[in-house]
C-alpha cells in the first residue's frame, strides 16, 4: 500500500498544476491518469486545436500575400501533414508534462482510479493490475467530454465530436456544426479557411450567445461576408448518419445535408465510476459540489475543473487547483471568484473578453459609460493589414471602474490581459487613459475606447 499526502486523479490543467504547487509546497505529491498527462486542453483540446488554426491563418495569409505585394504561386495544402503537426505538438508538450513531475519529484500512476472511501484509492492499469493508495489529500481534476443529445448522439464517423473533428483522415466537403459557442466557431472558422461548405447552427439568438451582443453580431457579419452558412434560434430535432452524408433535421421541418456534423452543444462531467458515493462526495445538477476553496462534501477530497462545473476553461482550472493545495496546506488562499476570468475565442477575427457585458452591466443597475474604438481607426491595425472589428469597454459612470472589456480583431486573445490586470487592480477609467500605450501597437485600442467612453476620442 501507497501513502502520499496529496493525490491528484486526473492530469489536465487543473491537476498537474495542483500536484506541482502541492509538491512546491513539501507534499508527497502522487498523480494518477488513465491517458496522457496534460488531459483533453493539452491532447485534445486548447492546444492542438491552436496549432490547426495556425494552419488556416498561414494560408489565409498566403492567398492575401498579394495585397503585401508578394506574389505566389498555386497553393496546395497537405491536409495529411498538417494534421500530424497538430499531434505532434501535443505529443512533444504532454512529454514536458511528464518531465515536470519528474523534476517536481511527483509520483505518477498511469491507470485508472476509484475512491474506497476518502482516504484510500484503488487503481488498475492497463494490465488490470489493482494497488491501494492512501492519500491525506485527495484531490479530482477528471475533466468532462463533449455532451450529447437525444437524436443527435455522435457516431465517430459521420456525426463526430471536437475530438474526431481535429483528426479527419480527409477534408470533409461540407459540414453542418451544431453549437455556436468557442468550440463550434473556431471549426466553423478552421475547415471554411481550408473550403469546406460550413453550416453553423445556434439555438440561441446569437453565435458565441455569452459574448457581449455587439460582438456576437459583429462576428456574424464577418462570416457571413465570407459565405459561412449560419441558424440562429434554430433547434435540432435529430440527425440522420447515412452512408456517405448527414441529415440534419431543423424542429421548423427543414432538412439540411452534409458530408459530417459535428456535435459542439457543451460538455458533461467525468463523475462515472469514481466511486464518489464510496467517499460521500456530493453531485450538484451533474458535476461535482465544491466550496469556494473548491472542497467538496468530504473535507479530505477536493475538485478542480470542468468536472466542478463551469467555467470550463483550463486557466481557470488551474487557479482552482493552486488554491485548492493552498487550502488543504492551511496557507488561507483568497475564495475562488469567477468575475474577473477571460473568455477566448481563437477564429479570425479573434474574440476575448473579460467582465460584464453591457446588458449585463445595466441588469445589475450599474449607470455605465461606452466606448468603442474600431480596428480599421488604428495605424498598426491598418499596417499589417488587419482592421476587422473593435474593443469595447464598459465602464462604471460613477466611480469609474472598468465593469468589462470585450475585444473582437487582430491578438484579441493577448490584449485582454490588459484588461484582465485592470480589473484586478479596480483601475479607473483615468488610469487608463493616462497609461501611455507605445504607438504603434493593437493595444492603443483599448486607450481609444476608453477616451471614447470619457468623450475625450482623438482618432474617431
Amino acid at each position: 500500500m501507497e501513502h502520499h499526502e496529496v493525490t491528484v486523479i486526473g492530469g489536465g490543467p487543473g491537476g498537474y498544476v495542483a500536484a506541482i504547487r502541492a509538491a512546491q509546497l513539501g507534499k508527497k505529491t502522487a498523480i494518477i491518469e488513465e491517458s496522457h498527462l496534460g488531459g483533453i486542453c493539452l491532447n485534445w483540446g486548447c492546444i492542438p486545436t491552436k496549432a490547426l488554426l495556425k494552419n488556416a491563418e498561414v494560408l489565409d495569409l498566403i492567398k492575401n500575400a498579394g495585397k503585401y505585394g508578394i506574389e505566389t504561386g498555386e497553393i496546395t495544402v497537405n491536409w495529411e501533414k498538417m494534421i500530424k503537426r497538430s499531434r505532434d505538438v501535443a505529443k512533444r508538450l504532454s512529454k514536458g508534462i511528464e518531465f515536470l513531475m519528474k523534476k517536481n519529484k511527483i509520483d505518477y500512476i498511469p491507470a485508472r482510479a476509484k475512491l474506497i472511501d476518502q482516504n484510500t484509492i484503488e487503481t488498475t492499469d492497463s494490465t488490470g493490475k489493482k494497488v491501494i493508495h492512501k492519500a491525506d489529500n485527495i484531490i479530482l481534476a477528471t475533466g468532462a467530454r463533449p455532451k450529447s443529445l437525444p437524436g443527435i448522439e455522435p457516431d465517430g464517423n459521420r456525426i463526430i465530436t471536437s475530438k474526431e473533428a481535429m483528426i479527419q483522415d480527409t477534408q470533409p466537403s461540407s459540414l453542418i456544426i451544431i453549437g455556436a459557442g468557442a468550440i463550434g466557431v473556431e471549426f466553423a472558422h478552421f475547415y471554411h479557411s481550408f473550403g469546406t461548405d460550413v453550416t453553423l447552427i445556434e439555438a440561441l439568438p446569437n453565435i458565441l450567445p455569452i459574448e457581449d451582443e455587439d460582438v456576437s453580431k459583429e462576428l456574424e457579419k464577418i462570416f457571413k461576408k465570407r459565405k459561412l452558412k449560419i441558424f440562429t434560434e434554430t433547434l435540432v430535432e435529430k440527425i440522420e448518419s447515412l452512408k456517405s452524408k448527414v441529415k440534419v433535421h431543423l424542429q421548423s421541418g427543414e432538412v439540411l445535408e452534409s458530408d459530417k456534423a459535428i456535435i459542439a452543444v457543451g460538455v458533461q462531467g467525468n463523475i462515472e465510476n469514481l466511486g464518489l458515493e464510496n467517499a460521500g462526495v456530493q453531485i450538484e445538477k451533474g458535476w461535482i459540489k465544491v466550496n469556494e476553496y473548491m472542497q467538496t462534501s468530504s473535507d479530505t477530497i477536493y475538485a478542480i475543473g470542468d468536472v466542478a462545473g463551469p467555467p470550463w476553461l483550463a486557466h481557470v482550472a488551474s487557479a482552482e487547483g493552486i488554491s485548492a493545495v493552498e487550502h488543504l496546506s492551511g496557507l488561507s488562499p483568497d475564495p475562488m471568484a469567477y468575475d474577473n476570468i477571460p473568455g477566448c475565442t481563437y477564429c479570425h477575427p479573434e474574440v476575448a473578453s473579460v467582465g460584464l457585458t453591457e446588458k449585463a452591466a445595466r441588469e445589475k443597475g450599474h449607470e455605465i459609460k461606452i466606448g468603442n474604438f474600431p480596428f480599421r481607426a488604428l495605424g498598426k491595425a491598418m499596417a499589417v493589414g488587419d482592421t476587422d472589428g473593435f474593443v469595447k469597454v464598459v465602464y462604471d459612470a460613477k466611480y469609474g471602474e472598468m465593469l468589462g472589456c470585450h475585444i473582437i480583431g487582430a491578438e484579441a486573445t493577448n490584449l485582454i490581459t490588459e484588461a484582465t490586470i485592470a480589473r484586478t487592480l479596480e483601475s479607473t477609467h483615468q488610469e487608463v487613459l493616462h497609461t501611455v500605450h507605445p504607438h504603434p501597437t493593437l493595444s492603443e485600442a483599448i486607450m481609444e475606447a476608453t477616451a471614447d467612453a470619457l468623450g475625450e476620442a482623438v482618432h474617431i
